[in-house]
């Protein structure tokens, strides 16, 4: 940590360096709450392919190294979108995301109640069991396009969540990408020898 203090200031314009000090001090501040972090996904996560299995995605804004550091991204990723928050690719393929498993979603229910209509088919209001009666062909034919539908919108949803993962850490500035940076962290006023305020600057190195 570096501190500079070459600024001498006059009377008339301490308040106003005191103001803008706190209020750079709190752009700071936020600036350090909103910054975006690398994300990593669980190793599993990490070798999903296409048509891989649809299960909720685990993160980490760590190294990674328990299991416990993971957290659950959600059905819809909903819980790693503040993480994106800024990166417009990002958002965009985590949005795609979202899209697929909707569909996926749909698709399971038609599926199910195919299934459940057919089901109510086999028999009949005089109890005779009927396997392909005019409703049962209909609910087969429901039940057979929803699963091939499955394996095209299958297909690519996982690869959304890894490329919005992918983006936003393409997208992280040179500090968080192992660069060295120096910014500023805070500023005030300090007081000198000869009894005139002084602005300061705390610069960190990173």
């Amino acid at each position: 940590m570096l501190q500079l203090l070459p600024i001498r200031l006059s009377s008339a314009v301490r308040r106003s360096v005191l103001v803008a000090s706190c209020t750079i001090g709190l752009s700071l501040a936020a600036q350090a709450q909103q910054a975006p972090r690398t994300i990593h996904l669980s190793p599993e996560d990490q070798q999903r392919g296409l048509n891989g299995v649809q299960k909720n995605f685990f993160f980490t804004t760590g190294d990674g190294s328990t299991e416990a550091e993971y957290k659950n991204a959600g059905f819809f990723g909903q819980r790693l979108r503040p993480y994106l928050a800024g990166n417009e690719e990002a958002l965009d393929n985590l949005n795609r995301y979202r899209r697929q498993k909707w569909m996926y979603l749909t698709e399971r229910l038609v599926f199910v109640g195919a299934v459940g209509m057919y089901s109510q088919q086999v028999f009949s209001l005089d109890d005779r069991q009927q396997y392909f009666n005019n409703n049962q062909k209909v609910a087969a034919g429901i039940a057979l396009a929803s699963l091939l539908s499955n394996v095209f919108i299958s297909r690519n949803t996982n690869s959304h969540m890894q490329r919005a993962v992918e983006a936003n850490n393409a997208g992280l500035p040179a500090a968080r990408t192992g660069a060295l940076q120096l910014r500023p962290s805070s500023v005030g006023l300090t007081a000198s020898n000869t009894g005139r305020p002084l602005l300061a600057f705390t610069w960190n190195l990173r």
